[in-house]
């Protein structure tokens, strides 16, 4: 565990980077500090390895004051990935992996071995171990940031908004890696973002911070959610927390419709056979049961319809997997109003209206209600 005890940072011009925060981060954890501009995340961050030193306080690291310990020794026992990834532009991607082993005396063979295995787990291509950073793209550079800050299996790996600088579609793509990766080695995580989405999604808890570098709430992503500390907390997490909160609600219970569903070759005989008469619309899907489009159910009594001539079904949710905000989104986003849930698989398993999720969202108010209730009469008896 790192605990951080009234630690302040003070600058000799009087500048409080840091006020006095106190902080208990979890092992086998990800701990995200969120904040807008100059509210002291980065700092402190920073102050865990001795970047910055802190000017009051105590950082301990499994109860030992990070002060008492060789500067050296104390950062190479953290992985730490940054903005851009901060590369060796002269060295080979296997050997910008292998940069701390070498350093802890690692023979090459046995360090490029080990950069190569994390080359794998972090999803590089091993082809690319032989090409130089400004060969890869922004993806690619920072997944070569995670293997690296991983080489030498450090317990603790701290993290400065690493995925800011690349575009949203990779920044998924690299917020889930990490999820997978953190559920395989289970390190202890510290991780810097402005993003409120971002911290949602990856932390186990979450750390809002003041300008000033004071603490304003610490709490589970859904707890941050449901009751806000204070009115900046809650103008910090937007108008839409509502719909945030809805990822932590799952989509296992939808009542989810198959009647509507027929493959592009059924009859008009087989149509009929159906019981579509709540629902005006049917979804087609290909002979191997993937979902191809929408269309009323006219049109395919009339005879055969083409798949051009389908309305798109928008994205698919996979069902019992996904969220119900994720649910919702597909709702929100097909052309019918109602949400095409797929199995892992991608073939569809059912479809489900707004109606009925709005009935599985409230459900699960109702339901959180009561948990909260039941968890706050047990914190009073204790």
């Amino acid at each position: 565990m790192i605990r951080i005890d009234s630690v302040t940072k003070r600058y000799p011009d009087g500048t409080v980077a840091v006020d006095r925060l106190s902080l208990e981060i979890p092992d086998r954890s990800i701990t995200v500090l969120v904040g807008p501009s100059g509210c002291g995340k980065t700092t402190t961050l920073r102050m865990i390895n001795r970047m910055v030193e802190p000017s009051e306080g105590t950082i301990l690291l499994d109860g030992k004051d990070i002060l008492q310990q060789p500067v050296n020794t104390l950062r190479r026992s953290m992985g730490y990935v940054i903005q851009n990834a901060g590369l060796f532009q002269h060295r080979t991607i296997v050997d910008n992996i292998a940069t701390v082993p070498r350093m802890l005396g690692w023979g090459k063979d046995k360090a490029r071995a080990r950069a190569r295995e994390l080359m794998e787990r972090v999803g590089l291509d091993a082809a690319l171990a032989r090409r130089y950073p400004y060969q890869l793209s922004g993806g690619q550079q920072q997944r070569v940031g995670v293997a690296r800050a991983l080489a030498a299996d450090p317990p603790v790996l701290l993290m400065d908004e690493p995925f800011s600088a690349v575009d949203p579609v990779v920044r998924k793509g690299l917020q889930d890696e990490l999820l997978r990766i953190q559920e395989e080695l289970g390190k202890t995580i510290v991780f810097v973002t402005h993003d409120i989405d971002e911290a949602v999604k990856i932390g186990t808890m979450v750390a809002v911070m003041r300008t000033g570098g004071k603490l304003a709430q610490f709490a589970p992503p859904a707890e941050l959610l449901s009751d806000p500390a204070d009115a900046f907390v809650e103008d910090f997490l937007g108008a839409d927390r509502g719909i945030r909160r809805l990822s932590f609600f799952p989509s296992a219970g939808l009542d989810l419709l198959t009647t509507p569903i027929v493959a592009i070759d059924s009859t008009a005989e087989q149509i009929a056979a159906r019981d579509t008469d709540d629902v005006p619309y049917l979804l087609v899907t290909d002979l191997d049961g993937r979902p191809l489009g929408w269309c009323e159910p006219r049109d395919l009594t009339a005879g055969a319809v083409e798949a051009e001539q389908l309305l798109p079904y928008g994205r698919p949710f996979v069902a019992g997997t996904d969220s119900l905000r994720a649910a919702l989104d597909c709702a929100v986003l097909s052309p019918t109003g109602w949400a095409v849930a797929v199995d892992a698989e991608g073939r569809a398993a059912g479809v489900v209206s707004q109606q009925t999720i709005g009935e599985a969202i409230r459900g699960a108010h109702a339901e959180g209600r009561k948990t909260d209730k039941t968890d706050k009469t047990a914190r009073v008896a204790r």
